[in-house]
């Protein structure tokens, strides 16, 4: 492994005005071009991001969830792909925290302090086309993963493989992404969300040592180690939040400074405009609604993750109603608002240089996660049947 990077001090970390500018002024291009973002990827890591989602016994930030959340959500203002990259990465350092070992959290945290590394995410549930053959010493791994994003550029990369010979039962592991007979394909061609690196990975014969499997296949979940699908829904909650607050605050730079008032409105200004004073309302409400119902939940996690193996079904089962809740809210005002963009800004405003298509695009590729009836079916069940969500693949 590579040696030690010097940390940047904690202003540099805490000052993001400057990398969310850069970001926002390249966006609209970048998302056309679609690729990999190397250059600011680079960034990020410069500005410490990496570090945030890291313990400080190993070297990290230790920041909150909830401030690891507020982090992605701004950025996703301006750049919902990158914001979607580093978010995925600390979803990863998560995935250590939560199944690894103290040995393989203190091995391969301690080394993404040093090397300021990437991480990328291999854990696609629904892809099952990735085989884990047992050998003497561990395991080898054939086959195929889906939608891993961030392994673009990364040093390491968790996954999750079919054990071959237990009937479907998967494992987990951690991989170098740089290790013999890993490669990257380079197959990611969506109408949105076009640079986060969610390519396929194809194994070949590749070496799994048995120190690198985070959990069994035979392993039982604990209502802990379930926690790692409340943090991956609340990244996409961010993300739907974070696509809304830009959108709405590209209607807003338009209504003030070039918007023109309808031919038959009666003002003069279009701020003076009664429907559009109205439209700005409804977005005020959205947005404030998703915002209130995210941070409750990323505080609910932050109780959760404190308490580690000693959470309840019922406590961990509460969680995931607040993500569940602030999906469907976010969800909702990410469509409403970069639907409604359009309606502030007009005609003039779908020239493809000014870019405000890819809100919709971006927020319309992640929306289609995972369905909002079934997470609303689900909400009703609690809410009605007192039935508790039991842990899976998205709840």
């Amino acid at each position: 492994m590579n040696a030690r990077i010097p940390i940047p001090p904690a202003s540099s970390v805490d000052d993001l005005a400057g990398l969310i500018e850069t970001l926002h002024a390249s966006a609209p291009e970048r998302d056309r071009k679609g690729g990999h973002a190397a250059q600011e990827k680079a960034l990020i890591r410069t500005h410490g991001l990496l570090l945030d989602a890291v313990p400080r016994a190993f070297g990290g930030r230790g920041r909150s969830w909830s401030d690891v959340f507020a982090t992605v959500r701004r950025i996703a203002a301006v750049d919902s792909a990158l914001a979607h990259v580093l978010a995925f990465h600390h979803l990863q350092v998560a995935t250590v925290l939560i199944y690894g070992s103290e040995e393989q959290q203190a091995r391969w945290l301690t080394a993404t302090v040093r090397e300021q590394g990437w991480w990328g995410n291999g854990m696609n549930p629904l892809d099952k086309r990735l085989q884990a053959r047992a050998v003497e010493d561990g395991f080898v791994l054939d086959g195929t993963k889906s939608f891993c994003s961030g392994t673009s550029g990364s040093s390491y990369m968790t996954f999750s493989a079919e054990q071959a010979g237990t009937g479907g039962a998967m494992l987990l592991g951690i991989v170098p992404t740089q290790q013999a007979g890993i490669v990257v394909l380079d197959d990611w061609d969506p109408i949105g969300q076009r640079q986060t690196d969610s390519n396929s990975v194809a194994f070949s014969d590749v070496a799994l040592p048995a120190r690198d499997v985070i959990r069994a296949a035979d392993a039982v979940p604990t209502p802990f180690h379930t926690l790692r699908t409340c943090i991956g829904q609340l990244v996409l909650v961010n993300l739907y939040l974070g696509i809304a607050i830009g959108a709405q605050r590209e209607a807003r730079h338009h209504a003030r400074t070039s918007a023109r008032p309808w031919v038959s409105s009666g003002v003069a200004h279009a701020t003076d405009d009664p429907f559009m004073l109205n439209r700005f309302g409804e977005l005020r409400v959205q947005v404030a609604a998703s915002n209130a119902l995210a941070d409750r939940a990323a505080h609910a996690l932050d109780a959760a993750f404190a308490q580690g193996h000693s959470l309840s079904a019922l406590e961990r089962a509460e969680v995931s109603v607040a993500t569940a809740e602030a999906k469907v809210v976010a969800h909702r005002a990410g469509l409403y608002a970069s639907q409604e963009l359009f309606e502030v800004v007009g005609a003039r405003g779908t020239r493809s240089v000014l870019g405000f298509d890819r809100f919709w695009r971006n927020v319309r590729t992640h929306t289609l996660h995972d369905p909002l009836d079934y997470k609303l079916n689900m909400l009703g069940r609690w809410a009605l049947k007192d039935e508790a969500p039991p842990p899976s693949l998205y709840n």
